[in-house]
């Protein structure tokens, strides 16, 4: 046994956090687990990275196999590696997220995925993820937050032509937070953002909406190049709390 050997018994794993937005709710993708440790448990889309794959191979390797998911954008958010996190032995994971319109993608559970479904984020917690999910999906949540803020992201999550309520209806999903109706508006399209249709919605019970796409260019811009966009928190009568978006 030499000096190194122990600094070689260790696994990496790659998981996966995809987000999507349907019906007011931003979601999480999740496995049921269909093996040991967690038989039968809810989990994020991970598994072990072969000796000879890189990570970020592995990470579209293990989404497709779990949930038939390709072509699908992963950005690195972060490493977990507490000692005692996988029952079987020292297992370091890198956790993985994206933003994918749900209705763009078909699920094909396989491999040890006994089950793949659409879970809303603010239910998760109820379920008690296997390993330490729960924390790593805390964590790429909080860099959605972040990343909100920063860079647009609605062109990942919504449908081709959307309302402003869908739009608000997002980042308040995204930000936990109500927030005020004509100050978005405002701030929203004083961004030069957005491109009006001067198309309302069709077949719809309530007053049609105005219809919007995103500015292409200038969305790209914006991802180049950042933007700021706060939250600033207010409170009305009766306590309750609203926010508006500082640009």
């Amino acid at each position: 046994m030499t000096l190194f050997d122990n600094f070689f018994k260790s696994a990496f794993t790659v998981d996966n956090v995809i987000f999507g937005f349907d019906e007011g709710d931003l979601k999480v993708l999740l496995i049921q687990r269909g093996e040991d440790p967690f038989m039968g448990k809810w989990a994020l889309p991970g598994y072990f990275v072969y000796p000879e794959e890189d990570l970020d191979s592995a990470a579209y390797r293990v989404l497709r196999e779990l949930t038939g998911l390709n072509n699908v954008y992963l950005e690195q958010v972060n490493s977990f590696g507490k000692v005692d996190r996988h029952p079987f032995g020292r297992v370091i994971t890198v956790a993985y997220y994206s933003l994918i319109k749900i209705e763009d993608y078909k699920l094909s559970p396989a491999s040890i995925a006994q089950k793949a479904k659409w879970h809303a984020v603010a239910d998760v917690k109820e379920l008690g993820l296997a390993f330490d999910h729960d924390e790593i999906l805390k964590a790429c949540f909080q860099r959605l937050k972040l990343v909100v803020r920063i860079r647009p992201v609605g062109f990942e999550l919504l449908p081709p032509r959307f309302t402003l309520t869908q739009l608000q209806h997002l980042y308040e999903a995204i930000l936990e937070t109500d927030l005020d109706k004509r100050n978005f508006r405002k701030k929203i399209l004083s961004m030069n953002l957005l491109v009006d249709l001067e198309q309302t919605q069709e077949g719809v019970a309530h007053r049609p909406a105005r219809l919007y796409q995103f500015d292409k260019q200038k969305y790209h811009e914006f991802l180049s190049e950042g933007f700021s966009f706060e939250v600033k928190e207010s409170k009305k009568k009766g306590g309750n709390q609203q926010s508006g978006l500082r640009a």
